[in-house]
């Protein structure tokens, strides 16, 4: 399986193979080692989290670090303020995860959906140590599943990715567009399917989240064999979805 995203490979860090993978079958167990592993493979401070990159002002509160005070603003406006970074700006992330028919494909041992399982689990795993507020939606034709963004989700998410049901056709754009209604907060939305369908159709879809202000990552997920189409002989393939059954030589 391969997976389309912004992440290039670094170097100390390897990808696990999915097989492997396929053997865990504790969900947060699997994301925890395939996240531990990207952790430890980057060459950064120890708290990945903490950011020295300058976000904003906000008004002090009782607790807030002392040290944060902005001294300069306060000899200015007469008022305490803190300095506030990027790694206190917790965000929200919302995985969209593809459970279609088509999905359901797998040339190797293991299908699109389970690849997807364990990319949805890990970014799920990964966002939730970085404080983020962290949400899930499994859809095809419609939402199947829809988790909330919370600090406080990541076992309810975990358990929705375990208990994908019977499949069925899917499409992006209606499930998307009701997605982006429910999600009235601003954050990254990471979707993870094999995008069965027009590119233009696909751009099209997202565009109401990107409307929004939503921050979209797209994660393209394939089998090899759809990539490499290792056929030399003229065969009969049946549509993902439809199952309609086509006749093709390869040229």
């Amino acid at each position: 399986m391969l997976a389309n995203g912004h992440a290039a490979r670094m170097r100390g860090a390897e990808f696990v193979d999915p097989k492997v993978l396929g053997r865990i079958k504790n969900l947060e167990l699997l994301a925890r080692s395939v996240v531990d592993g990207f952790i430890n493979g980057l060459h950064r401070a120890p708290h990945l989290g903490f950011s020295l990159d300058f976000a904003e002002h906000r008004g002090y509160e009782p607790g807030d670090d002392l040290r944060r005070i902005d001294w300069r603003v306060f000899a200015r406006t007469d008022r305490f303020y803190v300095k506030q970074f990027e790694a206190d700006s917790n965000a929200n992330c919302v995985v969209a995860l593809d459970v279609s028919t088509s999905m359901r494909y797998g040339s190797r041992g293991i299908t699109k959906l389970d690849y997807g399982r364990y990319l949805a689990a890990s970014l799920l795993y990964f966002s939730h140590t970085q404080r983020d507020r962290i949400g899930l939606v499994t859809f095809d034709t419609d939402i199947v599943d829809y988790v909330p963004a919370s600090a406080k989700h990541l076992e309810f998410a975990l358990f929705a990715l375990d208990r994908i049901g019977e499949p069925r056709p899917g499409s992006l754009r209606a499930p998307v567009l009701k997605m982006t209604e429910r999600l009235r907060r601003r954050g990254i939305v990471a979707i993870v399917s094999d995008l069965y369908d027009e590119a233009d159709a696909v751009a099209e879809a997202i565009k109401p989240l990107r409307f929004q202000g939503h921050d979209v990552i797209v994660f393209h997920v394939l089998d090899p064999s759809e990539i490499e189409f290792p056929f030399e002989e003229a065969s009969s393939f049946a549509d993902l979805e439809t199952g309609e059954r086509i006749p093709i030589v390869p040229g």
